[in-house]
């Protein structure tokens, strides 16, 4: 356990091993707090986060281009521009 003492504007120095870090700030009691370390995603991203089967096969698409597993097949254009003026109507 460690003492650290806010300075004049109440903000304690955590140290190096936390700098430009976000934090959740739970207030426990009136004499208790929990930090707990978070990272912080873009509203437009979290979709992505809430949906398993977009996120596996976001995954999946990035490990087979780390290993170099890409298509011998062109894209097919058409079938895209296809799925896009579905998804288009269906709004």
């Amino acid at each position: 356990m460690i003492t650290k003492t806010a300075d004049s504007k109440g903000r304690i120095n955590f140290g190096k091993h936390f700098a430009n870090k976000t934090f959740i700030i739970e207030q426990i009691g009136e004499t208790e707090m929990k930090l707990e370390l978070a990272r912080v995603i873009p509203e437009r991203e979290a979709w992505l986060y809430q949906n398993p089967e977009a996120k596996e096969s976001l995954l999946k698409g990035l490990r087979q281009a780390k290993a170099r597993q890409f298509s011998k097949s062109p894209p097919d254009l058409a079938a895209d521009q296809t799925l896009v003026d579905e998804i288009e109507d269906s709004e």
